[in-house]
């Protein structure tokens, strides 16, 4: 089963990679787009005969080990 884990700074931090991506955006004439966020996005494969309790635990754990930064940056379950 592929999983998809969506990785983002936490609303409080402030994010300038996301304030150059809305300035350059406004420059080149978008200036609906605002408070723009960016991420990042980690796919990967666990196999399907393992029960839908222990894939959660699982991504958890890799998630709170090593893939996010519990302390900035907050992470999503996509699929």
């Amino acid at each position: 089963m592929r999983i998809k884990i969506l990785v983002r700074l936490k609303g409080q931090i402030l994010e300038p990679q996301g304030k150059v991506i809305e300035q350059s955006l406004n420059s080149l004439g978008f200036t609906e787009f605002s408070n723009i966020r960016q991420g990042k996005l980690i796919e990967l494969d666990l196999p399907d005969n393992i029960s839908k309790e222990e894939k959660v635990q699982k991504i958890d754990s890799a998630c709170k080990k090593l893939l996010v930064n519990d302390i900035i940056e907050e992470y999503e379950v996509l699929g």
